[in-house]
């Protein structure tokens, strides 16, 4: 009687383990998921603007896939945020063709986001901000306060957190315009290459100089948010058209508007 209570106990732990085995391998599987996604979306977009993918010739799927060593699945996702950001042109058939990346046209390209977010600023200061818009945007403020306390270096974690509360200031002033046309227009210039604010770029060979590049831009948040609570609607403007500029001290946009000047 006592042995079989004990096969049963081991039974039951044997059983037990392989559960946990399981979900630590389901929960490991989906980590390594998002990682490589993440990981896909800022090598393919390094890849464009550095010209290892040159302009105008096609990408597919499987074989970038097969390339970077990793499932169909982060290639798709990137594709389409890449095509977002005005790095790929969807081909009408199959696949997607590399965009051609000049210097004029990024240039130009920030010029314009700086003067639509500039004005989307200007028009949110002469409103002033309400209650909820200047909770959203301190509480962005903070958590990229918070990020840069805790660490010296980004990786694909920190990035990808970084991004979440940039994106969000940034949307919270635009929408908070209320202005259709001003939105429409920022929307359709998004679609040029760098001209967006989801298109972060970060080398990690030259992590020191894009830490500090990043660290600028929450600065400069900081400048652009006390502007915005005080009414200072000329002020908020010139800052936010300055801040549309940060990319270009970013590595690997200025080596590559410097390879085509």
């Amino acid at each position: 009687m006592h042995r079989r209570v004990r096969v049963r106990d081991q039974k039951a732990i044997v059983t037990s383990g392989m559960k946990l085995l399981a979900w630590l391998e389901s929960f490991a599987y989906s980590v390594a998921r998002m990682s490589s996604g993440q990981q896909v979306l800022i090598k393919l977009r390094k890849m464009i603007i550095a010209g290892e993918l040159e302009g105008g010739s096609r990408i597919a799927e499987i074989p970038t896939a097969e390339l970077l060593g990793v499932s169909r699945q982060p290639v798709r996702m990137a594709f389409r945020l890449l095509e977002q950001e005005g790095l790929l042109i969807k081909n009408p058939t199959r696949g997607y063709t590399v965009r051609e990346i000049s210097n004029e046209l990024v240039n130009d390209a920030l010029e314009v986001r700086g003067v639509l977010e500039g004005l989307a600023a200007k028009t949110l200061a002469e409103q002033g901000l309400s209650a909820e818009q200047q909770q959203t945007l301190k509480n962005c403020i903070e958590q990229i306060e918070q990020l840069f306390a805790e660490h010296t270096e980004f990786g694909d974690e920190e990035l990808e957190r970084y991004h979440e509360f940039n994106v969000i200031f940034h949307d919270t002033i635009i929408q908070g315009a209320q202005n259709i046309a001003l939105i429409q227009a920022l929307s359709k210039n998004n679609q040029l290459p760098m001209a967006s604010v989801q298109a972060i770029t970060y080398d990690q060979s030259r992590a020191l100089s894009e830490y500090r590049r990043l660290h600028y831009a929450h600065m400069q948040h900081c400048s652009i948010y006390e502007a915005l609570l005080q009414r200072q609607s000329g002020r908020a403007e010139t800052l936010m058209r300055e801040h549309s500029s940060v990319a270009l001290l970013g590595e690997t946009v200025k080596n590559i508007l410097t390879a085509t000047a």
